[in-house]
């Protein structure tokens, strides 16, 4: 890994931070919800998250879009979230294009957990207690991520085909591909994802 000029690695989300002039704080608060205890700690997927949407807020300003409480979020959403549809996406993209946005630039530079991660433990040698467990929580989130991204464009290309060959009726759609997971013991369900970030089911809460 190359070093910058302060001789620390080399860091996509520290070059962002300072190339898109944020907060000078905001590295610290990204390290402080990271080694946080209880529930004001965050999760690198959570931080990674946090910075993308900091990222589209900007490229908005940029833009001259104003904007009202809740909408970055919804329009991270619309262009990240495994349970948008093809044409909302694209339909997000097109307001945004249109309005001065280069999202392929935008997708490009957002972050993914690994590279939270390596700003938070390399560039700035920050640690956690937990990182070891947490760790293999974020693979496994990553691993169900990426298996339910590839199955939803499977079988989303699927149906497009289908319904383009005259073989299917179907109007404008959105897929949801969830897996559930519920515990026979204290009788909830959570997705698996939800149940993932939670830390487990409601059976610690039991009398």
């Amino acid at each position: 890994m190359a070093d910058d000029a302060d001789g620390r690695p080399s860091s996509k989300v520290a070059r962002l931070i300072e190339t898109c002039d944020f907060d000078e704080t905001f590295g610290d608060e990204l390290e402080a919800l990271w080694t946080a205890d209880g529930p004001q700690r965050k999760s690198l997927r959570n931080l990674a998250d946090m910075f993308n949407r900091r990222l589209l807020e900007v490229a908005l300003t940029e833009a001259g879009i104003s904007t009202v409480d809740g909408e970055v979020a919804n329009l991270y959403r619309l262009l990240t979230g495994d349970d948008v549809s093809s044409g909302m996406r694209m339909e997000a993209r097109n307001r945004l294009e249109r309005n001065g946005v280069d999202v392929d630039e935008l997708d490009s530079d957002f972050v993914t957990y690994q590279a939270i991660r390596t700003y938070l433990t390399d560039y700035r040698d920050a640690e956690y207690e937990g990182t070891s467990g947490t760790d293999r929580v974020e693979n496994v989130l990553d691993t169900i991520q990426r298996l339910r991204s590839r199955l939803d464009s499977v079988v989303q290309g699927s149906l497009d085909r289908l319904r383009s060959t005259e073989q299917l009726t179907l109007g404008e759609f959105r897929l949801f591909v969830d897996v559930d997971v519920l515990c026979e013991e204290c009788g909830t369900q959570y997705g698996v994802v939800e149940l993932l970030e939670r830390g487990g089911c409601d059976c610690d809460d039991e009398p």
